[in-house]
């Protein structure tokens, strides 16, 4: 499998993997429900969700009372599901996305892994921060490697393979003994995302991945992301990600979940049903566009 994160004019063009998601369907009605309402017929059948969100709540612990970061919020991502969570700065979006990794515990409710919860990391869940979280001293592929620190099931050659495989498919190649400070934004980010498919996982969940690059390198970014979703060959199976970028929710959401201001609760989801490739400058682009606006005013 090789996914090229480089723009048109440095390789292949994203089109032929993109366009593998197209649906012969027309564009739907927006289908707005409330969080207390059921999944449609369509998630329900698709099986167990990859990713169960049940009830989970979080305070933080101060001097005097609780703080209340989030509330019995819940939702599911299913095979070949492409989530957005957004909502207001400060709703807990990033909490949330933290809890779903297991890096976090929550105050109450549960996580759920293909049925079974998550009480802890798993390889099976890679994280893409907001920040780079590189370290400057190690080269990009040590910097991958480093993700795979934890795996005790492969030899350390299988990891190396891994990471420079995950390298190449992130656009990197070349660069493996280069060190983050002379790498540019984009190329850093890229050696963060080819840490995250070193891990070859389920479940890829993202914290505003692209909101510090600029518009090219995120377009790019973005669609290499989608590619890896519907890529038979790739063991990504569904993305949770986290954005204020009402456009980029637009361009690639199968599902919005909205939070409310602080303390966080789902308000609503929408399931977004323009096909694919999605064109940013149709009617219907910018009508789906209002319709999230609507659900965060």
């Amino acid at each position: 499998m090789v996914i090229d994160f480089a723009p048109p004019s440095e390789g292949r063009s994203f089109v032929t993997d993109y366009v593998k998601s197209t649906s012969s369907v027309a564009p739907q009605e927006a289908r707005v429900r409330p969080a207390t309402s059921p999944s449609p017929a369509s998630e329900l059948s698709s099986g167990v969700p990859i990713i169960s969100v049940e009830h989970v709540s979080l305070d933080y612990k101060k001097e005097k009372e609780p703080l209340p970061v989030l509330v019995d919020v819940s939702l599911a991502a299913f095979k070949d599901e492409f989530v957005v969570i957004t909502g207001p700065s400060g709703s807990g979006k990033s909490s949330l996305l933290r809890i779903i990794a297991g890096l976090n515990k929550p105050t109450s409710g549960r996580v759920l892994f293909r049925g079974t919860p998550v009480t802890e990391p798993r390889q099976e869940v890679a994280m893409i921060f907001q920040n780079f979280v590189l370290l400057p001293w190690r080269t990009a592929l040590e910097n991958v490697l480093f993700g795979l620190a934890s795996r005790k099931d492969i030899i350390e050659e299988r990891k190396k393979d891994l990471a420079m495989m995950a390298l190449e498919n992130a656009g990197l190649k070349g660069f493996e003994n280069v060190y983050p400070g002379e790498l540019s934004g984009g190329m850093k980010q890229r050696v963060g995302i080819a840490r995250a498919l070193a891990l070859e996982p389920q479940a890829l969940l993202m914290d505003e991945p692209f909101s510090s690059l600029d518009d090219l390198t995120a377009e790019h970014l973005r669609r290499g992301i989608y590619s890896l979703l519907i890529n038979p060959s790739s063991p990504i199976q569904t993305v949770i990600m986290v954005s204020h970028n009402v456009e980029e929710i637009v361009e690639l959401a199968d599902k919005v979940v909205v939070l409310s201001p602080r303390p966080g609760h789902v308000v609503g989801e929408l399931t977004v049903d323009l096909p694919r490739p999605r064109n940013k400058k149709s009617k219907e682009f910018f009508d789906w566009v209002d319709m999230v606006y609507s659900l965060l005013a």
